[in-house]
């Protein structure tokens, strides 16, 4: 099968769990370039900010029309974390590929292993929002961002629930705010980077993760959240385990 042909199959795959979960899709853009598509794990950190960037933008228009995106309270909690995506994603050139590799593969096991645990209600949302935690949460998500070249989606709607006290709706639109801001801060970092990636391989990739969105977006609207989420974290723990197992040998 052609790279061509991998690169719309992954992209149509990484839109749908952006779309539909409002994060997720930078922790199977990465594995998918790197196993199916040949990229080292650093120019797949970059093509993976690149492609999330594209299609949380897009998606975020979506919501914002809905209403579902809490502007400023999304505004400070990612404002606290894009100097750390900054400095983090200068630091990821520095560091051992096979390092990145199982430092992406743990935080995703562990992610994935957050997203089975019973949630709570949307009856239950009473916690008082500190802007201390709130702004070291962020600062968390911008550091994972810039490191690993993960848009902070799967952990940041799950940190908005929780910290914030948002529901589930308004956590996934206020979501793609966050990635989109992290991922831009760490792709300026990472300035010269992006020249050798390969765009006939990435724009198909983008092209598919952006349609596969608008998939996801409506799927969300039928399936319950609980369902999209435990599928979603099955998933990620198994390629997490291949990831580990793969830097670990």
């Amino acid at each position: 099968m052609s790279a061509a042909i991998l690169a719309l199959i992954a992209g149509a795959v990484v839109g749908l769990a952006l779309g539909a979960l409002g994060g997720g899709g930078s922790v199977l853009a990465v594995p998918a370039l790197i196993y199916l598509l040949g990229f080292t794990p650093a120019a797949a950190t970059t093509a993976s900010l690149i492609i999330v960037t594209a299609t949380s933008l897009t998606v975020l228009c979506a919501h914002a029309r809905t209403g579902d995106v809490r502007w400023k309270a999304g505004a400070l909690f990612t404002a606290a974390g894009l100097l750390p995506a900054a400095v983090a994603g200068a630091a990821a050139a520095r560091l051992p590929q096979s390092l990145l590799t199982a430092a992406f593969a743990a935080v995703a096991a562990l992610a994935a292993l957050k997203m089975l645990r019973p949630g709570r209600t949307d009856g239950d949302h009473t916690t008082t929002v500190r802007p201390a935690k709130a702004a070291g949460t962020g600062a968390g998500l911008g550091t994972l961002t810039g490191l690993l070249g993960v848009g902070g989606g799967f952990l940041a709607v799950p940190a908005l629930v929780t910290v914030l006290a948002f529901d589930m709706q308004a956590a996934v639109g206020t979501s793609l705010l966050v990635i989109s801001a992290n991922s831009l801060a760490s792709l300026a970092a990472r300035g010269a980077g992006a020249a050798g990636i390969d765009w006939a391989v990435i724009g198909p990739f983008t092209g598919t993760a952006i349609l596969g969105a608008w998939d996801g977006k409506r799927l969300a609207a039928k399936v319950t959240g609980t369902l999209l989420q435990r599928t979603f974290a099955i998933v990620l723990l198994a390629v997490a385990a291949f990831m580990l197992t793969d830097a670990l040998t």
